[in-house]
């Protein structure tokens, strides 16, 4: 394996950045441990996605999830078009990842990306404009930020017959 030959396991390059990043995103679990097990950086930025978290919480790999977050990959790292893990896995439907990630402390006002946070982002693609069952919204409902501005604002400019 090229590994026992002494391969860089977090040499950049490619597509997806780096070896770790390219099998979390593509939700190869045991490459991804095998990578974690010979000392990849959970933490490494770079890529389309930004880090390897946000790969994998875009994509919905559960198991990958948890266990970059067993080694410590920081839960609210900035990066990729929406910002964080918790505003994509949000976007994309991938409720037990969102779960996985606020347990884990993911910060629901964290702002970044193109919409803002995590409610803003959701209100974006989603039939009324609701949090997801796991987003607390208290004071970030009439946040500021993003390209549309609040959450209602954003929904007002996705959808407007569903404000």
């Amino acid at each position: 394996m090229l590994l026992d030959k002494g391969a860089d396991v977090n040499a950049q390059g490619g597509r997806y950045g780096n070896a770790l990043y390219a099998a979390s995103a593509t939700g190869h679990d045991q490459v991804v441990q095998m990578l974690l097990d010979k000392g990849a950086d959970v933490n490494a930025q770079g890529g389309r996605y930004g880090n390897v978290l946000y790969a994998a919480s875009a994509t919905g790999h559960d198991q990958v999830v948890q266990m970059l977050l067993d080694k410590g990959a920081d839960v609210n790292a900035q990066g990729g078009m929406y910002g964080s893990a918790l505003q994509v896995a949000s976007a994309t439907g991938h409720d037990q990842v969102v779960q996985m990630l606020l347990d884990k402390g993911a910060d629901v006002n964290a702002q970044g990306g193109q919409y803002g946070n995590a409610l803003k982002r959701s209100a974006a693609h989603t039939h009324e404009l609701q949090a997801p069952d796991q987003l607390e919204c208290g004071p970030v409902l009439n946040e500021q930020g993003g390209m549309y501005g609040s959450a209602l604002q954003t929904k007002g400019e996705m959808s407007p017959h569903q404000v």
